[in-house]
């Protein structure tokens, strides 16, 4: 492989690194900030994908490692996940559905660039990411079917 092609790989494995790291502090907040029994459910789930989502963070910065790069400490972090804030309503579980959402879906496409970028040059890079994309597959799936849950709801309660 191209000393400029390990460069661009280990360029998208940090962003994805830095996109796992800052996921794991809003899922931390809003499992922690949400209320209400409409609630719990998300916020077991999100509690739950905490400990999956830092198991993502630690196998690409063992990748990053391993491909010559430096993985990147909290002052070389951006923050980006705008929408997956916790919400100024403890209650608007709805708010931090749609943040997750969009977070997965954001994960998604960005593992498809790495196994594109990766493909017939870097196998193990692009197995990493073959398997991370599943497990967030799995996560996108889950939320979206809380959202159609609360959409439900929302209809019954509203007539909307």
């Amino acid at each position: 492989m191209s000393d400029s092609k390990r460069e661009q790989i280990v360029a998208e494995l940090c962003k994805s690194y830095n996109m796992e790291i800052e996921t794991v502090a809003n899922y931390i907040a809003c499992s922690t900030q949400l209320d209400g029994m409409l609630a719990q459910s998300v916020k077991e789930s999100l509690a739950t994908d905490v400990t999956e989502e830092l198991g993502h963070a630690q196998q690409l910065a063992g990748r990053i490692k391993v491909l010559g790069g430096r993985v990147p400490g909290s002052q070389a972090l951006k923050m980006n996940q705008a929408s997956l804030q916790p919400p100024a309503d403890n209650v608007d579980v709805e708010a931090v559905i749609k943040g997750v959402i969009e977070a997965e879906a954001g994960a998604i496409d960005q593992y498809n660039k790495i196994i594109e970028l990766t493909d017939g040059v870097d196998h193990v890079t692009q197995d990493l990411c073959i398997t991370l994309k599943g497990d967030e597959e799995e996560h996108l799936s889950e939320f979206q079917g809380f959202q159609r849950e609360y959409e439900a709801m929302r209809k019954m309660f509203t007539g909307k």
